[in-house]
């Protein structure tokens, strides 16, 4: 078999792989670039072995999330930016870890094809690890969401995200393949690469459904006094402008219009304990003529604070929706005080609580009722809660809202970012999907994720849409966790095939290839 790659060689690999894998991510969008950095990441440790695939790849790891989530201490510092994408790039030491160990054994033992299988399947494992520990999870920057203009897009109807991100993995498995079948002269190998490649991409030609009936929608984005993490030390102004926005939409408003959607914390003044912004809020809601949903901080329950959409309807007091997944470091911190022995920033964080039910906003229409789905910011990049918000439509058609803040995060890669999950997950569900930030971006996703009415980063706008809705149950929303459960088990069993070869202690060479000559 080949041997594994020298140390400088293999690091140089690691860094390699993790900088295309930011690059792939938006705002560079060069999406191609993440099935390489996958490649790049496994030449470099499936047969390294487990202590220094563990090395390689939170090298790997540290050369992708430190770029890719800058935009977590652009106002906080570098303190809780480096923590972060230190905690995010240990699951991939880990990952690499299993997949070095595991993989070193079976190549010795003669089972390539199936060692090569250790880093797609390693790569489902870890996302869905990093989605859901510690203290519910991070699933930022995974593959899935780097593919938002790539062909591979499309399989997301079907397997979800983590199908998604099996398919970059899987593209990245044949990019080397392909390359150990080049230095060992295999065209057999070779061309088994380019058909996984071939067969991947054509996913893309695969036609996906935008009927159904549209409603007219509009949004309001309001734009913030000033960046930072005192956006809303004018929470007045902040709510002024989305009220004027809301005029200037009225005055153009078709007349079919149905809905309005303001962004999260367009209101962080609660019209509940305010008289004047409840006031006002009503007002321009009776001026639009149509029910209008509020991104709000509400200051209850005693004591603390609470996240939420308000659907103004002009009869009696709003809906509610609360948000399920307050975030972890930002909108509260577990053991506060333990935190703040390392850093002052630990007091800038809220002290939000959780709510209990999915939201659903009954929306009157010309076409019959629909349901309007909330989701407040990082929700959207949740599983699970994103697809037990479609199940609560409960077969009607229904659309998407996803309401966000992206002030704190100033003129960084995040909005693009999470403009890029809304995406997936319009294809994810098969539903349009409203996208409304405080600054931007905003705009209208169709359920096969092309987009309209896109608007710029802190500026003040408007968009009027006419979004299709869908009442389907999507593949991917019948499988659920399935094809993580599957890629989860698949890997178990890959690793306990390996544990029961003999301990190998060193790696026999391939006399097909010279000594030094590295796998990548």
């Amino acid at each position: 078999m080949r041997t594994p790659p020298r140390l400088p060689a293999s690091l140089l690999a690691a860094v390699l792989a993790g900088l295309a894998l930011w690059l792939s991510f938006p705002d560079h969008d060069l999406w191609w670039l993440a099935p390489v950095g996958v490649a790049l990441l496994g030449a470099a440790t499936l047969t390294a072995g487990g202590p220094r695939g563990f090395l390689l790849g939170l090298v790997g790891g540290l050369a992708f999330f430190v770029p890719t989530l800058s935009w977590s201490g652009v106002y906080v510092g570098e303190l809780p930016w480096f923590a972060l994408a230190t905690l995010e790039a240990l699951y991939i030491g880990l990952m690499s870890l299993v997949v070095g160990w595991a993989g070193r054994r079976l190549v010795a033992a003669g089972h390539r094809r199936a060692a090569l299988m250790l880093v797609p399947l390693g790569w489902v494992a870890q996302e869905w690890a990093r989605s859901t520990t510690p203290y519910g999870g991070f699933p930022w920057a995974r593959l899935a969401f780097s593919q938002a203009d790539s062909p591979l897009s499309h399989l997301a109807r079907w397997f979800g995200a983590p199908g998604v991100s099996f398919a970059v993995a899987l593209a990245g498995t044949g990019l080397l393949a392909l390359g150990w079948g080049v230095l060992a002269r295999r065209p057999g190998r070779v061309v088994a690469g380019l058909v996984v490649a071939v067969l991947l991409l054509a996913s893309g030609f695969i036609q996906l459904p935008t009927d159904g009936r549209t409603e007219a929608v509009g949004f309001v984005q309001g734009n913030v006094p000033q960046a930072g993490l005192d956006f809303n030390a004018q929470r007045r102004a902040v709510l002024d402008n989305h009220v004027r926005g809301s005029e200037a939409l009225a005055d153009r408003a078709p007349d079919d219009l149905t809905l309005v959607v303001w962004p999260e914390n367009a209101s962080d003044i609660d019209p509940f304990r305010n008289a004047d912004a409840n006031a006002e809020i009503r007002a321009v809601q009776e001026r639009l003529g149509v029910p209008l949903v509020v991104g709000a901080v509400l200051a209850e329950p005693v004591g603390a604070n609470s996240n939420v959409s308000l659907f103004y309807t002009g009869a009696g007091e709003p809906q509610r929706y609360t948000k399920l997944h307050p975030v972890p470091f930002a909108e509260y911190i577990p053991h506060r005080a333990f935190f703040r022995v390392f850093t002052s920033a630990a007091d800038l964080a809220g002290n939000f609580v959780a709510g209990s039910t999915i939201g659903v906003f009954d929306v009157p229409a010309p076409g019959g009722s629909y349901a309007a789905l909330p989701t407040i910011c990082f929700e959207v990049a949740y599983d699970g809660l994103m697809r037990d918000s479609v199940a609560a439509a409960d077969g009607r058609d229904s659309l998407i809202m996803v309401q966000t803040n992206n002030a704190t995060f100033g003129y960084t890669a995040e909005s693009e970012q999470q403009f890029a999950i809304s995406r997936i997950r319009a294809i994810e569900h098969g539903r349009s999907v409203v996208h409304v930030s405080t600054v931007g971006v905003s705009g209208f996703v169709a359920p096969d994720g092309t987009v309209t009415g896109k608007t710029g980063l802190f500026t003040a706008e408007q968009g009027i849409g006419r979004p299709v809705l869908r009442n389907e149950e999507t593949p991917s929303d019948r499988f659920g966790d399935a094809p993580v459960v599957v890629a989860t088990a698949l890997l178990a069993l890959l690793v306990l095939a390996a544990s029961r070869r003999r301990r190998v202690g060193r790696v026999t060479p391939d006399p097909s290839t010279p000594e030094d000559r590295p796998v990548a």
